[in-house]
Formats: structure tokens, C-alpha cells, sequence
């Protein structure tokens, strides 16, 4: 097994299920001490639990500024920096045009844009300089996906983030990139009930044939957050199988 991470410390935000879990399990078996998040404390102490060693799971709201400020103080207080930022935690649900609502917009907003800008933000001042952020994002953010308008927008404002946030901190040399999944079948994806097999008529779109999974982001979001792509800020790789290329 790579150990590139060895003695690293790391967040991944939203990483007690899916994307998030996977790829905290990746980090920690390539060396890394892992902090996750989850706002939901049972699901939390499973993903610790499945994870088994080198992980602290501390649970919070990423849309909640007292949440984030307690999970950081927690982070300097044991580690005392971090190396890398993961910002998966999202969310998102199938509203059509016409059936917009406030109360929509706002909590999806909230999670989406809000949390993944605070997070960044209040993680920075724990961060050392040439440190990684790796945001991840959707192709939904380039497709038109239909009653998905508004979770879309907030993928694409990430990407628009990312550009922005590399310059602000290049004298730092913090380097910014965002992963945007294909289909991925994650339990995200079942509170939306959108099974595997829903998305089979989807498959003769993807060059390769198949649906993506969360292994396949875990991998890609390991290489932002490595020295191997250490050349690279700015950056948004569609992990997707091809659907947003050809």
C-alpha cells in the first residue's frame, strides 16, 4: 500500500457515509490521520467504527458556524494543523422550477456554498503553507439535470469558488481543486430513490460503460490532496467515465 500520506493530517467533511467514507478510509490506509464529520452522531461512530483505527469522528453541521468553530478548536487542540481539507458534505433534493421555495434555496445553499466556503475558510489559519483543499463538486454543475436546479447552481458556485480561492491564496501556496462525480450510487442517492438500477438506461451515455464508484473519487480526490499533483491548482476533474467529455 502507497503511503503518501504518512503523518498527514486530514479532514474530510461529510465522510460518515458514500464519497466521504470511502475516501476517509483511503487516507488513513495510506498513512493519514483522519478527522471526519457528519451530522448525525449513530452514523458517525459506525464510519469510525468501519474505519478502525488512525480517525476521529466529530459530529456537526457544516451549515452551523458554532458547529464549525467546536470542530476546528477540537482539530488544533489534538493535532494542532491539517494538511489537507476534504469539503464533501452537501446536499440536495429534486425540486422542480416552477415549485421553488425559500426555505429550499436556503437550506440547500446553506450546506452546499455556505458550509463548503466556512470550513475552508476557518481551516486555512490551521493549514501550512503548499497545504491541499479539494472540494467536491458534481456534473451536474455542467448538465442540465431537470427539477435539480438549484443543487446544481451550488456545485457550479464550488467551481467558480475554486478558481477564486487559488489565486487569493497563491502566495501561500495552498492549492484549490474540485472533484466533480459522475454517477456514483451513494446512500445520498437512495434518500433521493435513485437506485442502480433507475440509471441502467443512463449507461449507453457513459463512454465506459459503467456507473462510477465512490473508490473511484476516493482515488482521484488522494491525488489533489498528494505531492503528485503538486503542479496543479485551480483544477476540475470530472471523475465520470467520460459522460461530460465526448
Amino acid at each position: 500500500m502507497n503511503h503518501r500520506f504518512q503523518g498527514k493530517t486530514i479532514l474530510v467533511t461529510g465522510g460518515n457515509s458514500g464519497i466521504g467514507l470511502t475516501t476517509a478510509r483511503q487516507f488513513v490506509a495510506e498513512g493519514a490521520t483522519v478527522f471526519i464529520t457528519g451530522r448525525r452522531q449513530e452514523e458517525l461512530d459506525r464510519a469510525v467504527h468501519e474505519i478502525g483505527k488512525n480517525v476521529v469522528g466529530i459530529q456537526g453541521d457544516v451549515s452551523k458556524g458554532a458547529d464549525l468553530d467546536r470542530l476546528f478548536t477540537q482539530i488544533q487542540r489534538m493535532a494542532g494543523n491539517l494538511d489537507v481539507v476534504v469539503a464533501n458534505a452537501g446536499s440536495g433534493t429534486f425540486v422542480p422550477f416552477g415549485s421553488y421555495t425559500e426555505e429550499h434555496l436556503d437550506t440547500t445553499l446553506a450546506v452546499n456554498v455556505k458550509g463548503t466556503v466556512f470550513t475552508v475558510q476557518k481551516a486555512i489559519p490551521l493549514m501550512p503553507d503548499g497545504a491541499s483543499v479539494v472540494i467536491i463538486g458534481s456534473i451536474s454543475s455542467v448538465l442540465g439535470m431537470p427539477a435539480f436546479g438549484v443543487y446544481s447552481a451550488t456545485k457550479a458556485a464550488l467551481r467558480s469558488f475554486v478558481r477564486t480561492w487559488s489565486v487569493d491564496m497563491k502566495a501561500r501556496g495552498i492549492r484549490f481543486n474540485i472533484v466533480s462525480p459522475g454517477y456514483v450510487p451513494t446512500p445520498a442517492y437512495d434518500a433521493l430513490g435513485i437506485t442502480a438500477e433507475s440509471l441502467q438506461p443512463r449507461l449507453p451515455r457513459i463512454p465506459l460503460g459503467r456507473l462510477g464508484t465512490t473508490q473511484d473519487i476516493a482515488n482521484a480526490v488522494a491525488f489533489f490532496a498528494s505531492h503528485e499533483s503538486s503542479y496543479i491548482t485551480g483544477s476540475e476533474l470530472f471523475v465520470d467515465g467520460g459522460i461530460t467529455q465526448v
